[in-house]
């Protein structure tokens, strides 16, 4: 926005007033808890969901019976989701106003891009967060249960993109399924807070 103001305020000699307020991206504060994402009170959660955003076991099947049958209806009419990418929909039946429905890729020792595209899921549901102004946004741990990543590499991958993206997003949880997955995850958030 500042440089759409410069732009004008170059071509035209004269000051403008601001067109649009400024809206800026902070650093989110992060936590992580041990818990269900699904009973999480938040404005948005994340479903760890499986390609064709259908109902499955762990995180995706809580989310799904949280919700309630339309989730399925609307999950269904989303066509579909490729690992990385984010989709959203309404909360339903959860205390949280939103579900952001992402695909973690299955964990091959670090050597197929897997980092990367786990990284690209954290930052594809904050920009879905940003589309509808969820200021709290809960994560599972994704990757780090059924799709093989060890929690260390999940956690850090998961607080790295966070920092990372330029997001509105006030407040991230990770809710981990259990202590020595939160270990890791509360490490990894302490090793970053200490590099900013």
């Amino acid at each position: 926005m500042d440089g759409l103001r410069d732009l004008i305020l170059h071509v035209s000699g004269e000051p403008t007033p601001p067109l649009l307020p400024t809206i800026t991206s902070r650093r989110p504060a992060l936590e992580a808890v041990v818990g269900d994402v699904a009973d999480e009170d938040v404005d948005a959660i994340v479903n760890s969901a499986n390609k064709d955003l259908a109902p499955g076991k762990g995180v995706n099947g809580a989310v799904h019976r949280g919700a309630g049958p339309e989730l399925m209806a609307h999950t269904i009419a989303l066509g579909g989701c490729t690992v990385g990418e984010a989709k959203i929909t309404q909360g339903f039946g959860l205390s949280a106003d939103w579900i952001i429905h992402t695909v973690a890729p299955r964990w091959h020792d670090g050597t197929d891009g897997e980092p990367l595209l786990l990284g690209w899921c954290y930052q594809a549901c904050l920009a879905c967060a940003d589309e509808v102004a969820a200021e709290s946004v809960a994560f599972p741990a994704l990757g780090a249960g059924a799709r093989g990543f060890p929690p260390r590499e999940a956690a850090r991958i998961a607080v790295a993109a966070v920092r990372a993206a330029s997001t509105l997003v006030r407040k991230v949880r990770f809710v981990c399924f259990d202590g020595p997955t939160l270990r890791e995850f509360d490490s990894a958030i302490r090793e970053h807070a200490e590099d900013a």
